[in-house]
């Protein structure tokens, strides 16, 4: 029988020692997340984020072989990844138990952008998800802590927000 899901397996007591490290130190919070990716065949590619591997691919009417989910489908991932954390983060911080959720996501995008057409933007136009959350706590708490969760989201903020990016491009040459 598998383990019984609870915002208290979350570490909460690890997150107070480092918030308050933080408050000590504000230097302590300044973090530089790295990733890697090398493209493994056709559309396919494989990142690596410390010790975890995440494998990306096109589907099949864009040219790849749908072994993995597309980019886009990997930004929704990563937003609602982030704001599930921090439900559970906010719940648990809250003395509430949550029983269960989930959230379903869905972004609308014009691939004619993607193709090349300049006068459509390659992006998302628009990005909705809906949280259902089982807890015995009222809809209002629930309402609440679903808030605090978006308002302290590092990739709500990044994707609502826009971030500055830059790139550099190295070329070498194999012989």
């Amino acid at each position: 029988m598998g383990q019984t899901k609870s915002c208290f397996h979350l570490d909460i007591g690890r997150l107070s020692e480092f918030a308050r490290a933080v408050q000590e130190d504000p230097e302590r919070a300044k973090f530089a997340f790295v990733a890697k990716t090398v493209w493994r065949d056709g559309a396919v590619t494989e990142t690596r984020a410390r010790d975890n591997v995440i494998v990306a691919d096109e589907p099949e009417a864009l040219g790849g072989t749908d072994s993995a989910p597309d980019p886009v489908e990997l930004l929704l991932a990563s937003l609602t990844s982030c704001v599930s954390i921090g439900l559970v983060t906010q719940a648990a911080k809250r003395g509430v138990e949550l029983r269960d959720f989930e959230i379903e996501v869905e972004g609308d995008i014009d691939i004619r952008g993607y193709l090349g057409d300049e006068d459509v933007r390659p992006g998302f136009g628009a990005i909705r998800y809906t949280v259902k959350v089982d807890s015995e706590a009222p809809s209002e708490l629930i309402e609440e802590i679903v808030r605090a969760a978006e308002r302290t989201s590092p990739m709500l903020d990044n994707i609502s927000h826009g971030v500055p990016v830059s790139s550099r491009v190295e070329v070498t040459a194999t012989r």
